[in-house]
């Protein structure tokens, strides 16, 4: 009958009662009486899909067989013996005990929807459940989920609508705890939100009730297995060859970079881009709140910081794993992210010898991004004028790379900014390349360019000594031909 991986003395259970499925509720229509002259958002179909009456009622007839077959599952499998087991024979055993329990309930299926359910069960034993065709989608680079009933995931820079759903709240929360208690976490009443990371990586972010009111929230930025070089981002319209060009020198010849931005407009990406210009034969040292960076060259070390337990003990730091890392003969420092009280100590690694540091920070413009470091000094508690708050910056920062994400979804490098030292209580700057709008199509696609403003780089001359002569045809502005 059932195979080495059946428990030897199985419980016999009650066939549980089937499940009654929640009609989702229709979105409401939108209000008359609009006037004309408002442009109107756009209707995507993908992210309010109306699927046909046939297909809802075999989805929902196979939501409850699947969740009566995974509680036979459990009570049958021994799932000890299933930690040794090939992907093989978990399928083959999972097709037979299916196949044996759906005769004894006399449920006839054909051939697709036995497999299409073998391939279910298979995910909830093994893995994250409905999540699991998602995550294993290239495609998709971020899950957001908004209760059991809304999984929405973003494809190329836009936002829609999958037709993936959770059974049910204690369904979507039996997943979030099987994610959370691998890495030593718990999330409940008491404790209602977690950070966790997956095990390939991706970043994971859950609040439950009653903190989440309409079902628990849950966000999964994606971890790219493939990272993505220089070649590609100017092959994607990110930046142009020649602000690549620029960009090789400014890291090759060790300047202390910042790549700015807001959320999602690809900071990490860039980071992860720009460390490829650094020498193989240099010492580098990343922190992280969660290890995103996938640098290639040989001599990497890489820190990750973490949080306190549920008694409030154990937590490390940035600024902690920074002030080791300063210990540690680094020839270049990389912080992920820096957003609190480890900004002075990165400030000055980068005056004291640890030249070509990188780090990213959340800000609108290379502007705002000094007014964000001038803000994360005060708020670390640290007393200082603020005439000496910005001659620190400006002896430690030499390049703001800026990223957005625009309004179309595209990702691009919108301005190279360098910072050239102090006029009075003011640090001065000059954009050196931009990216320059010019309009909007019809279906919303952003119209522009990138150009260079004119200004020759203030660190010319150090390119020059580094071997790294720029032509000065890079710095003229280019004008887009319109037609």
């Amino acid at each position: 009958m059932f195979s080495k991986y059946k428990k030897q003395s199985p419980a016999p259970a009650a066939p549980p009662p089937a499940a009654s499925a929640k009609p989702a509720a229709s979105p409401g229509a939108p209000a008359a009486g609009v006037k004309t002259i408002l442009r109107r958002p756009d209707q995507r179909t993908a992210a309010a899909p109306a699927p046909q009456d046939r297909d809802r009622k075999r989805k929902e007839r196979l939501s409850e067989i699947k969740i009566d077959l995974h509680r036979e599952l459990l009570e049958n499998l021994n799932l000890a013996a299933l930690e040794k087991a090939s992907e093989a024979e978990l399928r083959g055993e999972i097709a037979s005990i299916s196949g044996e329990v759906l005769q004894e309930k006399s449920i006839v299926l054909n051939r697709e929807d036995r497999q299409q359910l073998i391939k279910e069960l298979y995910d909830e034993v093994t893995g994250l459940g409905p999540l699991e065709t998602l995550l294993k989608d290239d495609t998709v680079s971020d899950i957001l989920v908004n209760g059991p009933q809304q999984i929405f995931i973003e494809r190329g820079g836009k936002l829609e609508l999958s037709d993936i759903t959770f059974k049910d709240e204690k369904h979507l929360m039996r997943i979030i705890d099987k994610i959370v208690s691998a890495v030593g976490r718990r999330v409940d009443e008491s404790n209602p939100y977690v950070d966790a990371r997956l095990q390939d990586g991706s970043r994971f972010n859950a609040m439950v009730p009653p903190i989440a009111v309409d079902g628990s929230l849950v966000s999964i930025r994606k971890f790219k297995k493939d990272k993505l070089k220089i070649d590609d981002l100017v092959n994607f319209g990110a930046f142009t060859e020649e602000m690549a060009a620029y960009l090789q020198a400014a890291v090759s010849t060790r300047l202390n970079v910042i790549v700015s931005g807001g959320t999602g407009s690809g900071k990490t990406t860039t980071l992860n881009a720009l460390s490829s210009f650094i020498d193989n034969a240099e010492r580098i040292l990343t922190i992280e709140d969660t290890a995103e960076l996938q640098l290639q060259q040989t001599h990497v070390g890489r820190m990750e910081s973490r949080p306190p337990n549920v008694e409030g003990k154990g937590e490390v730091s940035p600024r902690d794993c920074l002030k080791n890392a300063l210990r540690m003969r680094p020839d270049r420092i990389i912080v992920g992210e820096t957003r609190g009280a480890e900004v002075i100590d990165m400030l000055q690694a980068m005056n004291t010898g640890h030249d070509g540091s990188m780090t990213t920070i959340h800000a609108n413009s290379a502007r705002d991004g000094i007014s964000r470091l001038e803000n994360m000094i005060a708020m670390a508690g640290i007393e200082m004028p603020i005439k000496a708050v910005r001659s620190q910056i400006a002896s430690a920062v030499n390049l703001i790379v800026q990223a957005s994400r625009l309004q179309d979804g595209s990702r691009r490098m919108t301005s190279i900014t360098e910072i050239t030292g102090m006029e009075g209580d003011v640090i001065s700057m000059q954009e050196i390349f931009r990216f320059q709008r010019v309009g909007l199509t019809p279906d919303n696609k952003i119209i522009g360019h990138f150009t260079a403003t004119g200004v020759r780089s203030h660190f010319s001359e150090r390119f020059r000594l580094w071997g790294y002569d720029l032509p000065s045809s890079i710095y003229e502005p280019t004008v887009m031909e319109t037609r």
